[in-house]
């Protein structure tokens, strides 16, 4: 594995708090697959390590989307203003009944491509037909942690299957690939599929992605059928009693987030503001998390309620939202909307001990954002660019675990070319839609 030193940068690196702070002028060392050294640049560069000049690009630690159902990429643009229950019982679940094993590998490959040329180097995926996914992040060199999507209407076989799967890839790609298990949600899993989720999950040392409280319909509906939130849901089954992302959380009652405080060492909440916005399912309350201690991280979820995989969206969003929400501008500060994107994303997926921050002994997951263009300019504030001024073209360079992915935009790992065509050779039969033929029905 090359050495490599990210010449002359300005870097995202943590403050005496471990908030993400500015360093101008500083040289990223990188030995194998890990940080070993940010100095300023004026240090003449040891002989063994490979040069690439940064010429003052913005070196921040490689986004993390904590929450995504990358393949879904292939049903982009399908299912377009309509209501979650419409969104669900006659598009999506419809259109899933499609899928293919080869079809789901070129829709990762697909989402994997938006994703490193906007800086994503880590997803937390929640699909079908995951040994493809893996794959495809095995070919493209990128970072994972993949849950096999599951219902219980299925039968618990499929929790043996899906389980098979976590064991099969944990530590796969060098190490590149985690698993979960991946029960649905509380309306689509009983309780005891969700007990028998978390068994397979503590035999085999893993924890747990699933869906819960997406909006206060959800909530609602918990309550008045069995007198419990399904945050309650999963305490009671044992969910929070492993390592847990919870996507999403817009529908948390007060009581709700004092409940995962308890959880909050290991349990987080994937936010994804645009999907928020576009099936208009609420907000998820981030300050009164963030005051509980409780990991908050950005996600996109899929393409057919975002059209983007886009983080650096996502974090724009969510800083405004919150901000409007509270009716208060000074809610969710730049520094903290950073600290979220960073930290807080990696913490959410339990690899805060590793990814997330630029720093010596951190895996060497970092991206190189250009700042020379017209909506940078003049540049008094980067971290304030980052928040609210950066697109995911602004991405130049993207290196995960010591390796170099994406180099002045230009992919090294993936053929675009092919996977576009591939795609394409699939788009007519994944685009029919038979209500009749869903694979489940949507009732919170």
């Amino acid at each position: 594995m090359t050495n490599t030193l990210l010449r002359n940068c300005h870097a995202l690196v943590p403050g005496e708090r471990g908030e993400p702070t500015l360093a101008r002028n500083q040289d990223i060392v990188v030995r194998g697959n890990r940080i070993t050294a940010i100095r300023p640049t004026s240090q003449a560069p040891e002989p063994d390590l490979d040069i690439i000049e940064a010429h003052q690009q913005l070196a921040v630690p490689g986004l993390i989307n904590t929450h995504s159902h990358v393949p879904m990429v292939l049903f982009r643009g399908l299912a377009e203003d309509v209501p979650i229950e419409r969104w669900f019982n006659e598009f999506i679940w419809p259109l899933e009944s499609n899928l293919s094993e080869e079809a789901v590998y070129w829709g990762m490959q697909l989402g994997l491509i938006e994703m490193i040329e906007g800086g994503v180097t880590t997803v937390a995926d929640h699909y079908f037909f995951m040994d493809q996914a893996a794959r495809a992040v095995q070919d493209a060199g990128t970072r994972a942690h993949l849950g096999w999507a599951v219902f219980s209407s299925r039968g618990h076989q499929v929790l043996d299957e899906t389980a098979d799967f976590a064991q099969r890839w944990n530590g796969g790609a060098d190490g590149r690939i985690t698993t979960c298990m991946a029960p649905h949600a509380p309306y689509t899993c009983d309780d005891g599929f969700l007990r028998a989720s978390v068994e397979h999950a503590k035999r085999l040392g893993l924890g747990i992605h699933i869906h819960a409280a997406e909006d206060m319909n959800q909530t609602r509906a918990s309550l008045e059928r069995r007198n419990m939130t399904p945050i309650q849901v999963l305490e009671d089954t044992g969910v929070l009693s492993v390592p847990t992302i919870i996507a999403h959380g817009c529908g948390l009652l007060p009581e709700d987030i004092e409940r995962l405080s308890r959880y909050r060492d290991h349990v987080g909440i994937a936010h994804a503001p645009k999907t928020y916005l576009k099936l208009a399912m609420g907000l998820t309350p981030i300050p009164a998390l963030r005051r509980a201690g409780i990991p908050v991280g950005l996600a996109t979820d899929g393409a057919v309620s975002n059209n983007t995989l886009d983080i650096l969206e996502s974090l724009r969003l969510m800083a405004l939202l919150q901000k409007h929400d509270a009716s208060n501008p000074e809610v969710l500060p730049i520094p903290e909307a950073l600290d979220i994107a960073t930290r807080g994303s990696a913490a959410v997926l339990g690899m805060g001990d590793r990814l997330g921050q630029l720093a010596p002994g951190f895996l060497a997951d970092i991206i190189l954002v250009d700042t020379r263009g017209a909506h940078w300019q003049p540049p008094h504030n980067l971290a304030a660019g980052l928040v609210y001024s950066a697109r995911a073209s602004d991405v130049l360079t993207v290196m995960v675990d010591g390796r170099v992915i994406m180099r002045d935009r230009r992919l090294l790992t993936l053929d675009k070319a092919r996977v576009l065509a591939e795609v394409a050779r699939h788009m007519e039969h994944l685009a029919r839609r038979v209500p009749e033929a869903r694979i489940q029905v949507y009732e919170p």
